[in-house]
């Protein structure tokens, strides 16, 4: 696995979300939910790519402004509707620093 630094933990707070790219240019959606740890996920919805960093993130629920579908900021599991879900990428964090991996992950796409 080829983990690099996207962030640190004063660029996304509990309870917040924010997008960063790769040294490749991937998009990653860091979310770090209430009483949890930061992960990383497809920064695109993946019902018609709209950008997920402005959407709402409320009670560990994301949700797209275009069309309000929601995900479970904690799995990446469709809330509503409940048949798709986000690519998550590896996370990890040292220190203060937050280090992702996308190697091999696409991003995960809907059938509607």
């Amino acid at each position: 696995m080829a983990f690099e630094k996207i962030c640190t933990l004063d660029d996304v707070w509990e309870g917040e979300m924010e997008r960063f790219h790769t040294t490749d240019g991937t998009g990653v959606l860091i979310v770090f939910p209430n009483g949890g740890e930061p992960i990383a996920f497809q920064d695109r919805c993946p019902h018609q790519q709209f950008d997920l960093a402005t959407g709402k993130l409320e009670n560990n629920v994301l949700t797209c402004r275009a069309h309000l579908w929601q995900f479970d900021a904690t799995t990446g599991q469709g809330v509503n509707p409940a048949d798709c879900r986000l690519a998550i990428y590896p996370t990890r964090v040292d220190g203060d620093d937050v280090f992702v991996d996308v190697a091999g992950i696409a991003p995960a796409t809907s059938h509607t």
